[in-house]
């Protein structure tokens, strides 16, 4: 199968169409364990044009892992869903407007029993996310997602940002939030990962997604053993974009606008798609959106 454009002349504009023949021709590649970034490369040299391969990309891909992930559900046993575990959770059922954490009073914004969201204001000072994107900023890479074949890591086209890692406890600011997001949910500190930052520039996004690992896929296993499945996450706004970068919920239609200073907390008790944990983050329309994430797992985090 040859990668070469089809096109077609409409009053003179050239225009290329995504045949059935490029999509399995897609989908061949992403078996073999060809890289999306080395596919995007061969359409370009075939004389694709760079959005159109990059929406054929997408599109194909996010329809394979579709039919995936229903011929997996289809051949479960029927009624299997995984029992609920304890999660992390602020101390909110008396409906508070403020709460102390630690060395900060943050405001409570918006509760959601399910999925379970909550929205914070000023969970962190301008002066720590200025001083946590300084010290992401010289180490910044390719963001990555799970493979699910083998438990590693990736570039995948959904994922268009750029990212880093920090190790627990770092430095002091990253210490210091560590302990105000335990705090917070009641969750020990080693119970997390490392805090992730990522930058996204206009146009960048991380289209919709689950945060747990599925256990039907085989590079679930040795993820799970580094500290069982994941049970909360928190985003924490590290700048205010001028237009675009929400974190969507889309199976309830809520977004959360990106304000720089501002935390979204959502947990999710089983790995399954009953809890309405799938989020994504919204394309950048105009400026840069600097986030950081802590994901919480069940056990110690190793």
């Amino acid at each position: 199968m040859q990668t070469q454009s089809s096109t077609k002349n409409t009053g003179g504009k050239r225009q290329q169409y995504i045949s059935v023949e490029l999509r399995n021709w897609i989908v061949q590649q992403a078996q073999a364990g060809v890289a999306p970034e080395t596919v995007l490369e061969a359409m370009k040299s075939s004389g694709w044009d760079e959005d159109v391969a990059i929406q054929a990309l997408e599109e194909t891909l996010r329809s394979h892992l579709n039919q995936q992930v229903a011929q997996q559900q289809a051949a479960a046993p029927q009624g299997h869903e995984p029992q609920p575990v304890p999660v992390p959770d602020a101390r909110v059922a008396d409906s508070p407007s403020k709460l102390r954490v630690l060395d900060r009073d943050v405001t409570v914004l918006t509760m959601m029993k399910l999925p379970r969201v909550l929205v914070l204001g000023g969970f962190l000072s301008d002066a720590e996310c200025d001083q946590i994107v300084a010290l992401a900023r010289p180490r910044m890479a390719r963001s990555e997602t799970v493979d699910n074949l083998t438990g590693g890591s990736e570039v995948n086209v959904a994922r268009t940002s750029r990212g880093m890692f920090f190790e627990r406890g770092e430095t002091g600011v990253i210490d210091r939030v560590e302990k105000r997001i335990a705090a917070l949910l009641d969750w020990p500190v080693q119970n997390g990962e490392g805090l992730q930052v990522l930058h996204y520039m206009p146009g960048a996004e991380y289209k919709p997604h689950y945060d747990y690992f599925d256990p039907v896929h085989p590079g679930s296993a040795p993820i799970l053993k580094r500290g069982g499945q994941r049970v909360g996450t928190v985003l924490m706004y590290l700048n205010t974009p001028k237009k675009g970068g929400g974190t969507t919920f889309p199976d309830v239609g809520l977004e959360v606008a990106p304000i720089k200073g501002n935390a979204v907390f959502f947990s999710y008790d089983r790995a399954h798609v009953n809890t309405k944990s799938l989020h994504g983050g919204a394309p950048v329309i105009e400026g840069e959106k600097w986030v950081a994430t802590k994901w919480l797992r069940e056990r110690e985090f190793v």
